[in-house]
Formats: C-alpha cells, sequence, structure tokens
C-alpha cells in the first residue's frame, strides 16, 4: 500500500519500502553533559541540507531532569522550528515528540501550523504523552491522567484545523463562530505517534499518521513493525511509515565491529550501513541519527555519511 499524501515533509521523508536518514538536533557531541553547547547549530542543520539528509529532529524538553540527563537543544520547539525554517530551504523540519498533556493543544495547533506555513509544508508533528513525571508538577498536571489527556488533545487539534469548527472537550470548546489560524498548508499536520502513548494498538493504528519507536534488535524490531503493519490492515484505509531514533558513534576504520552505547551503537560505517539495509528490510521508513556520543568530528561524519551511506538511504 501507498502513503496517503499529507505534507512537503511527509512526501518527500517517507516512501513505502524505502528508508531515509534524518539527524537530531543539536548535531554535536554532547555526551559529557546532559546540557549541549549549542555551537553552530545552525550550520550544522544547514550542512545537513546541503548534504542531503530528508530531516532534523528537535525534542520537547520543557525542564532539565537531572533523571533523565537530556536538556534536548534547550530552546522551545516551536521557537526553534520557526527559526530553522527561516534558514533552511528544503529539509524537513520534525519534532519528537510535542508532550501534548503538557501543553493546551490550541497552542500546539496554531504553532505547528504557523511553522508550516512559514516553511511551506515542511513541518512533521511528533506527539507524545510525556515519560517524566518530575515534569507534571510544575505545570499543575497529573501524571497518572495523560493517556486520556492525550486523547483528548488530538480531537482537539484535528477539529481546531477544520474551518470555524465548533466541538467541546476537557481543554474547551471552541463556539461562535471563531476560527484558528493560519490553517497548515495542506489542511493539517501529520500527526506521528511516539511509543504507545499509553494507548491501545487499534487507536494508534487509527489515529496516528505514523509511528516513532527505539531502537531493537532486528528481530524484535521485525516483530514490532509488523504488528504495527497489521493493526494499520485491520484499520482499513492507506499504509504509515515508522521512524526509528538511533544514536551512533562512527569510528575511522569502515570495518570495525558494532559495540553498544546508549539506544545504538559503535561502529565503523560498513556495518552501519548493513544495520540500516536490515531496518528497510523489515520496514522501517526513517531514521532519525543522534551524534550525542559521536567522537570524531561531526562535520566529517556528516559528510562520510553523505559519501558511505546517504546515496542508498534518500
Amino acid at each position: 500500500m501507498e502513503f496517503q499524501p499529507i505534507n512537503r515533509a511527509y512526501n518527500q521523508t517517507y516512501r513505502p519500502n524505502r528508508l531515509s536518514l534524518g539527524l537530531v538536533v543539536p548535531i554535536e557531541n554532547s555526551g559529557a553533559s546532559a546540557v549541549p553547547q549549542m555551537v553552530h547549530h545552525l550550520e550544522r542543520v544547514q550542512l545537513a541540507e546541503a548534504l542531503g539528509f530528508s530531516a532534523v529532529w528537535l525534542r520537547d524538553v520543557p525542564f532539565n531532569v537531572p533523571s533523565f540527563g537530556d536538556a534536548g537543544q534547550l530552546f522551545d520547539p516551536f521557537v526553534y522550528l520557526g527559526y530553522l525554517a527561516g534558514n533552511t530551504e528544503r529539509i524537513a523540519l520534525g519534532v519528537a515528540s510535542i508532550v501534548l498533556p503538557l501543553r493546551h493543544p490550541a497552542h500546539v495547533a496554531k504553532s505547528a501550523a504557523s511553522v508550516d506555513v512559514l516553511s511551506n509544508g515542511r513541518v512533521l508533528l511528533g506527539v507524545a504523552s510525556g515519560d517524566r513525571p518530575e515534569e507534571y508538577p510544575a505545570f499543575n498536571k497529573p501524571f497518572e491522567s495523560r493517556a486520556e489527556s492525550f486523547r483528548s488533545s488530538i480531537d482537539y487539534i484535528n477539529s481546531a484545523w477544520k474551518d470555524t469548527a465548533s466541538f467541546a472537550n476537557e481543554f474547551g470548546s471552541p463556539s461562535g463562530g471563531i476560527d484558528l489560524l493560519p490553517k497548515p498548508v495542506a489542511g493539517r499536520l501529520p500527526l506521528l505517534i511516539t511509543g504507545s502513548s499509553r494507548q491501545s494498538p487499534e487507536w494508534l493504528a487509527r489515529n496516528g499518521d505514523g509511528w516513532i519507536t527505539y531502537p531493537r534488535g532486528i528481530d524484535a524490531q521485525a516483530s514490532i513493525i509488523n504488528q504495527w503493519r497489521t493493526g494499520i490492515k485491520e484499520a482499513g484505509g492507506h499504509d504509515k511509515p515508522a521512524t526509528q531514533s538511533l544514536y551512533i558513534d562512527l569510528v575511522d576504520e569502515p570495518d570495525a565491529i558494532p559495540q553498544p552505547i546508549h539506544l545504538g551503537f559503535r561502529s565503523g560505517v560498513n556495518y552501519l550501513h548493513r544495520y540500516l539495509s536490515s531496518l528497510q528490510e523489515i520496514g522501517i521508513n526513517h531514521v532519525a541519527l543522534n551524534l550525542r556520543f559521536n567522537q570524531a568530528d561531526i562535520e566529517s561524519t556528516l559528510k562520510l555519511l553523505a559519501e558511505e551511506v546517504l546515496p542508498d538511504f534518500s
């Protein structure tokens, strides 16, 4: 089955039976600290675009939570997406993922649509229920009810993108002819759900435009992707893509064997190429590479990936 066209970012990043590559922002080695330096962050995104990477991915990390150990890109994701939109031309701008229970869906819908219009349809909106309990008291939100809030937020966002929609749920009841503007370029944005977000497989298959998951062994990942696609078929309609994150540390020796690191591996470029080929075979459509633990020069690593890997995954 084909993927249903949505917007420019979705259409160029996701193709059936093909794997494309993106990068997690900031594109830097910050493994020794939870807080990145954000040095040359824009220049590296622009280099990634010039080299042919499909997408860059931001995260929604409002607080530096010590137990989490990762402050993301520091900047608010929607503010930073707008900055990148004004300084790039082609690359897809993804966020993986907005923690919906911690934000009002009207703000999410308006902010995401604004960046989509300003970038001419280049936004990929990843969404999640959140997995850091420490953040919820800071927003005076109950961690225990995040599953219900996540569903209500999705309903609100989808309704708000319609013309002068009138509806009601736990987040509010727009009525009286008021209209949330702007609308996304294609009328709506692709909603890519991270993990289960505490929802049933049936709900995920019906309501998400794609799925974002974490790396696993190839056999385990193949089984999970097969379950995801089976659920989509049972729900009817178009096929939907799967995205995976991956931490890598590329070494100089091309044939270096893999050694495990957090949610990924240290290896030579040849093993990485074989691993990505295996992911493509089991139905992963996009991999977001994270260079946080990469020990080599970042610009050299990006150019190595562009020369040895991107030609087969773009």
